[in-house]
């Protein structure tokens, strides 16, 4: 969107509807509500690059009509007047959570695109929706969609309907924003370089279902010496917090997150792929980790096996072992070139590219040569 922007476009970014609160019985309920207040109050702010972010008040709750009609009419006078502001008319609507199924129609849009990041039907971790409820919406996402863009190879071979519509739109990386790790020159954020070596670092959700909690519990025992860096929002309940080799660092800014990995020995995403909902996954700090330079060991995502050249990817928790080990040991300025060139031409101003003549196309095949472009 940063990049749509900065080419003229201009761009609403709703952040974020949600797919509901989790149940009362859950320990992240009341982080959730807090940071979703937060987000309510700092309503509509632009981006240095000309986005709008909007963060509109809903009811979190998705599974009743009630509730959802409620959410379609608050949702639709809040952005239909911002968008009415900024002389939006007959825009694009890029709805990516099933929830905004609701929105499609409201706002007399040219072109709907469901981009789908997740099996969201195999959620049972994070919110109280009912799931029939959540895979009714994304079928009738599908169903109105005018494009489908699925960010990972196993959700989209698993696809049952709309493939005439449908495509990969694969996760990119900010290349240059990462690649000045490998450069040797950046300063290591002071939280890190006070944490002894060797350092195993990570950055993104931390959640007790995603994070392999049992792997880093043997590691402790094992090989106390090494150090785990976690940074970003934490979820109460993890329980590896109390180990004396983890270390937890709040989020940071995106600007910022180059000087923290600077201080990583080997990057590393240490995923329970036992869920199923994990194993659709396609972490973007993957590529990250490459532009880096840096060591990376994964757990077995579908989405990297065919990078498995330049991926050291752990199936089982020895695998993890011996291949940490490995890492830590490489010793082959080669190695890091070949992980930064596997995705340097994967970059989001490509991706953007692809992404804008598809549109193009799709345009002008419903509306006819010669179309004017959409505002």
């Amino acid at each position: 969107m940063r990049r749509f922007a900065r080419a003229g476009n201009r761009v609403i970014f709703v952040n974020s509807i949600s797919m509901g609160l989790p149940s009362l019985s859950n320990k992240d309920l009341l982080p959730r509500v807090v940071r979703k207040l937060r987000s309510y109050a700092r309503l509509a702010r632009p981006t240095p690059e000309g986005v709008t972010v909007v963060s509109p008040a809903v009811i979190p709750f998705f599974g009743t009509r009630l509730a959802r009609a409620a959410n379609r009419k608050l949702l639709a006078v809040q952005i239909g007047k911002l968008a009415r502001r900024g002389g939006l008319t007959r825009p694009i609507l890029w709805i990516a959570i099933p929830t905004a199924a609701d929105m499609i129609g409201q706002f007399d849009e040219r072109l709907v695109i469901y981009q789908v990041s997740d099996k969201y039907d195999a959620n049972l971790m994070d919110h109280a929706t009912d799931l029939r409820t959540i895979r009714e919406l994304h079928e009738r996402a599908i169903d109105n969609a005018d494009l489908v863009l699925y960010s990972g190879q196993k959700l989209l071979a698993e696809a049952d309907r709309g493939r005439e519509r449908s495509f990969l739109l694969e996760q990119a990386v900010d290349f240059d924003h990462w690649s000045q790790v490998g450069s040797g020159k950046l300063e290591i954020a002071e939280p890190v370089a006070r944490i002894p070596r060797p350092r195993l670092g990570y950055f993104g959700a931390i959640e007790p279902w995603l994070v392999d909690q049992e792997l880093i519990t043997r590691a402790a025992r094992e090989r106390p010496e090494w150090q785990w860096i976690f940074i970003g929002n934490k979820s109460r309940g993890v329980e590896i917090e109390a180990l004396p080799n983890t270390h937890f660092l709040p989020p940071v800014p995106y600007q910022e997150l180059p000087r923290y990995a600077a201080g990583f020995d080997v990057c590393v995403l240490p995923w329970d792929t036992a869920h199923s909902f994990t194993s659709y996954g396609s972490a973007i700090k993957v590529r990250e980790y490459l532009a880096t330079g840096k060591p990376v060991v994964i757990s077995p995502l579908p989405e990297y096996e065919s990078m498995g050249k330049v991926l050291r990817i752990a199936r089982t928790h020895d695998d993890w072992f011996r291949l940490v080990e490995e890492a830590l040991q490489e010793d082959d300025p080669a190695a890091a070139q070949r992980r930064q060139a596997a995705v340097s031409s994967g970059t989001w101003d490509a991706r953007a590219e692809w992404v804008s003549n598809l549109i193009e196309k799709t345009l002008e095949s419903s509306e006819g040569a010669g179309a004017s472009p959409p505002s």
